[in-house]
Protein backbone atom coordinates (compact mmCIF):
# COMPACT_ATOMS: atom_id res chain seq x y z
CA UNK A 1 0.00 0.00 0.00
CA UNK A 2 1.55 3.20 -1.26
CA UNK A 3 1.81 5.90 1.57
CA UNK A 4 -0.64 8.46 2.71
CA UNK A 5 0.11 11.92 1.03
CA UNK A 6 1.34 13.41 4.14
CA UNK A 7 -1.51 16.62 5.42
CA UNK A 8 1.74 18.68 5.60
CA UNK A 9 2.56 18.60 1.77
CA UNK A 10 2.94 22.54 0.72
CA UNK A 11 -0.12 21.52 -2.18
CA UNK A 12 -2.11 20.55 0.71
CA UNK A 13 -1.52 23.79 3.28
CA UNK A 14 -2.55 25.71 0.24
CA UNK A 15 -5.93 24.44 -0.08
CA UNK A 16 -6.14 24.74 3.61
CA UNK A 17 -6.13 28.60 2.63
CA UNK A 18 -6.85 30.12 5.99
CA UNK A 19 -3.53 30.94 7.50
CA UNK A 20 -3.83 29.99 11.15
CA UNK A 21 -5.09 27.01 10.70
CA UNK A 22 -1.80 26.35 8.14
CA UNK A 23 0.32 27.76 11.30
CA UNK A 24 -1.66 25.08 13.62
CA UNK A 25 -1.00 22.06 11.52
CA UNK A 26 2.74 22.34 10.80
CA UNK A 27 2.95 23.29 14.57
CA UNK A 28 1.10 19.75 15.60
CA UNK A 29 2.76 17.77 12.49
CA UNK A 30 6.46 19.17 14.34
CA UNK A 31 5.58 18.45 17.97
CA UNK A 32 3.92 14.82 16.95
CA UNK A 33 6.43 12.00 18.61
CA UNK A 34 7.69 14.93 20.86
CA UNK A 35 7.36 14.79 24.32
CA UNK A 36 6.41 17.68 25.67
CA UNK A 37 6.71 19.02 29.51
CA UNK A 38 5.75 21.94 30.58
CA UNK A 39 8.49 24.29 31.72
CA UNK A 40 7.38 26.27 34.76
CA UNK A 41 10.10 29.18 35.19
CA UNK A 42 11.98 29.59 38.50
CA UNK A 43 10.81 33.19 38.46
CA UNK A 44 6.98 33.91 37.87
CA UNK A 45 7.45 37.64 38.80
CA UNK A 46 4.53 39.75 38.06
CA UNK A 47 5.39 41.99 35.14
CA UNK A 48 2.17 43.90 33.88
CA UNK A 49 -1.16 44.73 33.77
CA UNK A 50 -2.32 45.31 29.72
CA UNK A 51 -5.53 45.60 28.55
CA UNK A 52 -7.72 42.61 27.76
CA UNK A 53 -7.85 41.45 23.82
CA UNK A 54 -10.22 38.80 22.69
CA UNK A 55 -8.97 35.38 22.54
CA UNK A 56 -6.87 36.07 25.73
CA UNK A 57 -6.90 33.12 28.51
CA UNK A 58 -9.67 33.93 31.40
CA UNK A 59 -7.26 32.64 33.62
CA UNK A 60 -5.17 35.90 33.13
CA UNK A 61 -7.98 38.35 34.26
CA UNK A 62 -7.32 40.43 36.70
CA UNK A 63 -10.87 39.73 38.76
CA UNK A 64 -10.80 42.31 41.38
CA UNK A 65 -8.92 44.80 39.18
CA UNK A 66 -12.21 43.96 36.62
CA UNK A 67 -14.71 43.99 40.73
CA UNK A 68 -13.41 48.00 41.00
CA UNK A 69 -12.96 49.67 37.61
CA UNK A 70 -15.23 47.67 35.47
CA UNK A 71 -12.15 47.08 33.03
CA UNK A 72 -10.77 43.98 32.08
CA UNK A 73 -6.71 43.42 31.84
CA UNK A 74 -4.78 40.56 32.16
CA UNK A 75 -1.80 39.58 34.17
CA UNK A 76 2.04 38.97 32.63
CA UNK A 77 4.52 37.71 34.19
CA UNK A 78 8.61 37.76 33.85
CA UNK A 79 8.74 34.46 32.60
CA UNK A 80 6.28 35.05 30.06
CA UNK A 81 8.41 37.47 28.88
CA UNK A 82 11.81 36.48 28.61
CA UNK A 83 12.68 35.73 25.02
CA UNK A 84 11.91 37.56 21.78
CA UNK A 85 11.59 36.16 18.47
CA UNK A 86 11.84 39.15 15.85
CA UNK A 87 10.65 37.61 12.08
CA UNK A 88 11.21 39.42 9.59
CA UNK A 89 10.11 38.09 6.10
CA UNK A 90 10.97 39.49 2.78
CA UNK A 91 8.02 40.73 0.44
CA UNK A 92 10.00 42.21 -2.55
CA UNK A 93 8.77 41.23 -6.18
CA UNK A 94 11.23 38.29 -6.74
CA UNK A 95 9.08 35.91 -3.81
CA UNK A 96 6.36 36.39 -5.88
CA UNK A 97 7.51 33.36 -8.28
CA UNK A 98 6.31 29.90 -8.44
CA UNK A 99 6.71 27.04 -11.05
CA UNK A 100 3.95 25.15 -8.57
CA UNK A 101 0.31 26.30 -7.22
CA UNK A 102 2.07 28.51 -4.80
CA UNK A 103 4.43 30.97 -4.13
CA UNK A 104 7.89 31.53 -2.47
CA UNK A 105 6.05 34.27 -0.22
CA UNK A 106 2.86 32.20 0.21
CA UNK A 107 5.69 29.20 1.63
CA UNK A 108 7.29 31.97 3.48
CA UNK A 109 4.01 33.28 5.11
CA UNK A 110 3.36 29.64 6.33
CA UNK A 111 6.82 29.61 7.89
CA UNK A 112 6.30 32.85 9.68
CA UNK A 113 3.06 32.12 10.79
CA UNK A 114 4.14 28.81 12.33
CA UNK A 115 7.24 29.74 13.76
CA UNK A 116 5.20 32.44 15.68
CA UNK A 117 2.63 30.18 16.59
CA UNK A 118 5.23 28.13 17.88
CA UNK A 119 6.68 30.44 19.83
CA UNK A 120 3.72 32.33 21.64
CA UNK A 121 2.48 28.80 22.36
CA UNK A 122 5.79 28.44 24.90
CA UNK A 123 4.45 31.85 25.81
CA UNK A 124 7.29 33.98 24.89
CA UNK A 125 7.21 37.04 22.87
CA UNK A 126 7.01 36.56 18.97
CA UNK A 127 7.27 39.81 16.58
CA UNK A 128 6.88 40.03 12.71
CA UNK A 129 8.79 43.02 10.34
CA UNK A 130 7.79 42.46 6.40
CA UNK A 131 9.51 44.65 4.00
CA UNK A 132 10.96 44.65 0.69
CA UNK A 133 13.53 47.94 0.19
CA UNK A 134 11.89 49.13 3.44
CA UNK A 135 9.82 48.41 6.50
CA UNK A 136 6.09 47.83 4.87
CA UNK A 137 4.36 46.44 7.76
CA UNK A 138 5.47 45.87 11.89
CA UNK A 139 3.80 43.50 14.75
CA UNK A 140 6.06 44.80 17.76
CA UNK A 141 7.03 41.42 20.38
CA UNK A 142 4.65 40.14 22.97
CA UNK A 143 2.94 37.15 23.37
CA UNK A 144 -0.80 35.31 23.23
CA UNK A 145 -3.71 34.67 21.57
CA UNK A 146 -4.07 38.11 20.74
CA UNK A 147 -0.37 38.19 19.25
CA UNK A 148 -0.44 35.28 17.47
CA UNK A 149 -3.95 37.21 15.83
CA UNK A 150 -2.53 39.84 15.29
CA UNK A 151 0.45 38.51 13.43
CA UNK A 152 -1.48 36.38 10.96
CA UNK A 153 -3.65 39.04 9.84
CA UNK A 154 -0.49 40.85 9.01
CA UNK A 155 0.38 37.94 6.75
CA UNK A 156 -2.42 38.06 5.34
CA UNK A 157 -2.83 41.44 4.41
CA UNK A 158 0.62 41.13 2.62
CA UNK A 159 1.83 40.69 -0.72
CA UNK A 160 5.25 40.06 -2.64
CA UNK A 161 5.53 43.44 -4.63
CA UNK A 162 8.49 46.36 -5.04
CA UNK A 163 12.42 45.94 -4.96
CA UNK A 164 14.43 44.02 -2.18
CA UNK A 165 16.74 45.56 0.07
CA UNK A 166 17.20 43.49 2.82
CA UNK A 167 20.75 44.37 3.18
CA UNK A 168 19.63 47.94 4.08
CA UNK A 169 16.58 46.97 5.97
CA UNK A 170 19.02 44.70 8.71
CA UNK A 171 21.42 47.31 8.81
CA UNK A 172 18.17 49.89 9.73
CA UNK A 173 17.08 47.81 12.14
CA UNK A 174 19.48 46.32 13.78
CA UNK A 175 19.84 49.61 16.20
CA UNK A 176 15.88 49.76 16.33
CA UNK A 177 14.91 46.54 18.41
CA UNK A 178 14.38 47.03 21.64
CA UNK A 179 13.94 43.22 23.19
CA UNK A 180 17.37 41.31 22.30
CA UNK A 181 16.39 38.22 21.16
CA UNK A 182 16.16 35.96 17.89
CA UNK A 183 15.83 37.41 14.40
CA UNK A 184 14.70 35.15 11.41
CA UNK A 185 14.76 36.58 8.52
CA UNK A 186 13.06 34.09 5.83
CA UNK A 187 14.06 35.92 2.01
CA UNK A 188 15.04 34.34 -0.72
CA UNK A 189 18.26 36.47 -0.28
CA UNK A 190 18.77 37.93 -3.82
CA UNK A 191 20.40 40.30 -2.54
CA UNK A 192 23.93 41.80 -2.39
CA UNK A 193 26.06 39.35 -0.29
CA UNK A 194 28.02 42.00 1.04
CA UNK A 195 25.32 44.25 2.23
CA UNK A 196 23.61 41.36 3.94
CA UNK A 197 26.46 40.28 5.35
CA UNK A 198 26.91 43.75 6.74
CA UNK A 199 23.18 43.84 8.25
CA UNK A 200 23.93 40.50 10.00
CA UNK A 201 27.05 41.72 11.46
CA UNK A 202 25.07 44.88 12.49
CA UNK A 203 22.53 42.03 14.62
CA UNK A 204 25.34 40.44 16.02
CA UNK A 205 26.92 43.18 17.62
CA UNK A 206 23.53 44.85 18.86
CA UNK A 207 23.15 41.28 20.36
CA UNK A 208 21.07 39.41 18.43
CA UNK A 209 21.09 36.45 17.11
CA UNK A 210 20.33 35.78 13.33
CA UNK A 211 18.68 32.86 11.54
CA UNK A 212 18.57 32.72 7.54
CA UNK A 213 15.68 30.97 6.44
CA UNK A 214 16.59 30.86 2.45
CA UNK A 215 13.18 30.07 0.29
CA UNK A 216 13.36 28.97 -2.88
CA UNK A 217 11.67 27.48 -6.09
CA UNK A 218 12.55 24.27 -7.41
CA UNK A 219 13.39 25.46 -10.77
CA UNK A 220 14.91 28.15 -9.36
CA UNK A 221 16.99 25.32 -8.15
CA UNK A 222 17.54 23.56 -11.11
CA UNK A 223 16.52 25.74 -14.28
CA UNK A 224 14.93 22.71 -15.50
CA UNK A 225 12.32 24.30 -18.23
CA UNK A 226 12.57 23.59 -22.21
CA UNK A 227 11.11 25.70 -24.12
CA UNK A 228 12.30 29.59 -24.78
CA UNK A 229 11.82 31.53 -21.70
CA UNK A 230 11.16 35.27 -21.46
CA UNK A 231 12.70 36.65 -18.10
CA UNK A 232 12.16 39.36 -16.44
CA UNK A 233 15.33 41.18 -14.92
CA UNK A 234 16.06 41.20 -11.36
CA UNK A 235 13.07 42.85 -10.12
CA UNK A 236 12.07 45.02 -12.94
CA UNK A 237 15.33 45.85 -14.71
CA UNK A 238 13.87 44.84 -18.09
CA UNK A 239 12.84 42.02 -19.92
CA UNK A 240 14.93 39.33 -22.19
CA UNK A 241 14.45 35.92 -24.44
CA UNK A 242 16.83 33.34 -23.90
CA UNK A 243 17.52 29.31 -24.57
CA UNK A 244 17.63 27.88 -21.01
CA UNK A 245 19.26 24.89 -22.45
CA UNK A 246 22.06 27.08 -23.44
CA UNK A 247 21.99 28.87 -20.19
CA UNK A 248 21.21 25.82 -17.74
CA UNK A 249 25.23 24.89 -16.31
CA UNK A 250 25.87 27.83 -15.69
CA UNK A 251 22.99 29.65 -14.03
CA UNK A 252 22.78 26.24 -11.57
CA UNK A 253 26.64 26.76 -11.47
CA UNK A 254 25.90 30.37 -10.54
CA UNK A 255 23.05 30.08 -8.27
CA UNK A 256 24.72 27.13 -6.35
CA UNK A 257 27.55 29.37 -5.73
CA UNK A 258 25.72 32.11 -4.54
CA UNK A 259 23.82 30.12 -1.78
CA UNK A 260 27.46 28.34 -0.75
CA UNK A 261 29.23 32.07 -0.08
CA UNK A 262 26.07 33.13 1.37
CA UNK A 263 26.36 30.02 3.71
CA UNK A 264 30.22 30.35 4.65
CA UNK A 265 29.61 33.92 5.45
CA UNK A 266 26.92 33.04 7.96
CA UNK A 267 29.10 30.46 9.34
CA UNK A 268 31.85 32.96 10.16
CA UNK A 269 29.25 35.16 11.97
CA UNK A 270 27.57 32.19 13.70
CA UNK A 271 24.15 32.41 11.91
CA UNK A 272 22.62 29.10 11.38
CA UNK A 273 21.51 28.89 7.71
CA UNK A 274 18.37 26.91 6.50
CA UNK A 275 17.67 25.76 3.03
CA UNK A 276 14.30 25.89 2.13
CA UNK A 277 12.68 24.34 -1.40
CA UNK A 278 8.74 24.99 -1.73
CA UNK A 279 8.10 21.70 -3.09
CA UNK A 280 9.02 19.92 0.76
CA UNK A 281 6.65 19.43 3.25
CA UNK A 282 7.78 22.48 5.55
CA UNK A 283 7.15 20.67 9.34
CA UNK A 284 9.71 18.41 7.70
CA UNK A 285 12.42 21.47 6.94
CA UNK A 286 11.77 22.97 10.42
CA UNK A 287 11.58 19.78 12.70
CA UNK A 288 14.76 18.96 11.35
CA UNK A 289 16.33 22.06 11.83
CA UNK A 290 15.00 22.74 14.99
CA UNK A 291 15.93 19.34 15.97
CA UNK A 292 19.60 19.94 15.16
CA UNK A 293 19.33 23.28 16.92
CA UNK A 294 18.37 21.69 20.28
CA UNK A 295 20.86 18.70 19.99
CA UNK A 296 23.83 21.59 19.50
CA UNK A 297 22.56 23.41 23.07
CA UNK A 298 22.33 19.99 24.70
CA UNK A 299 26.32 19.51 23.69
CA UNK A 300 27.04 23.22 24.73
CA UNK A 301 25.72 22.77 27.56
Amino acid sequence: MPDAKSSLDPTVLDRLGDLSLVARTIVEGFMAGHHRSPQKGSSVEFAQHRPYVPGDELKKVDWQIFARSDRLVVKEFVEETNFSCHILIDASESMAFSSLSYSKFDYARWCAAALAHLVTQQRDAAGLVIFDSDIRDRVPPSNGTHQNTAIISALERADARGTTGVGNVLNWIGGRLRQKGIVIIISDLFADPDQLVEGLRRLTHSGHEPILFQVLDPQELEFDFERLLRLDGFEGTGKLKVDPKALRNAYRQEIRKHTADLKRQARALSCDFVSLTTSHPLDVALSTYLARRASRARARS
